[in-house]
């Protein structure tokens, strides 16, 4: 498919060396991750409506005391805006999906397009974290649905965050631009998204231990 989208003048990722920076990658492991958010949000979403109707419903991913989707999902954290936060995933994600999908078929979407993907983004990787903070430290209980969630969107994040330093969608300074791309081509935002991982996961057994598995 013909770059028909983009009429911005921008780095051409294929001038980076490494699989990992081609757009085969970068959008197969968005694609792969969205599915999987998308997938979670329909549970969620259906557990909602299960814990509408019965807040002492018993869920299957009611494990223990720790990990407990009904315990998360009757919390009204769950439902900020009035209604279940897993209908924001059932939104967002068919346009993430839609966005790699095109994009690997070699669509380059406008920049002004792929900046406000990024802010966006951002914002519901905020909100996801913030709802991961409230699971560990207020409710005291963890969804695994949401946690799979939170890690998709981890990872949308940073796949997309790479490619628009690639492309140079981020309207950066000159030199914070050339100071992201030698971030990127050194693969230090793999390192990052690992480390960053390694830290949740290490945060929930800390807080939590054998209960996890009680």
């Amino acid at each position: 498919m013909s770059d028909v989208l983009h009429d911005d003048t921008t780095t051409d990722p294929s001038s980076i060396k490494g699989f990992r920076h081609s757009r085969q990658w970068v959008f197969g492991t968005m694609l792969v991750s969205a599915l999987i958010s998308l997938t979670a949000s329909f549970v969620l979403s259906y557990d909602a409506v299960l814990l509408a109707a019965n807040p002492a419903a018993e869920l299957s991913c009611n494990v223990n005391e720790v990990l407990s989707c009904g315990a998360v999902g009757v919390a009204w954290q769950s439902s900020l805006f009035g209604f279940p936060n897993a209908f924001l995933g059932l939104i967002a994600e068919p346009v993430v999906i839609t966005i790699a999908v095109a994009s690997l078929g070699g669509v380059r979407f406008p920049r002004w397009f792929m900046f406000s993907a990024q802010v966006v983004y951002t914002l519901g990787l905020i909100f996801a974290y913030w709802l991961f903070y409230q699971s560990m430290f207020v409710i005291g209980a963890l969804c695994p649905w949401c946690l799979l969630v939170t890690l998709s969107t981890t990872l949308v994040f940073m796949t997309l965050l790479h490619w628009n330093i690639l492309e140079d969608n981020l309207y950066l300074p000159a030199r914070a631009q050339e100071r992201a791309l030698s971030f990127v081509r050194s693969d230090a935002d793999v390192f990052l998204t690992a480390t960053w991982v390694v830290l949740m996961i290490a945060a929930v057994l800390l807080k939590h231990g054998p209960k996890l598995f009680g």
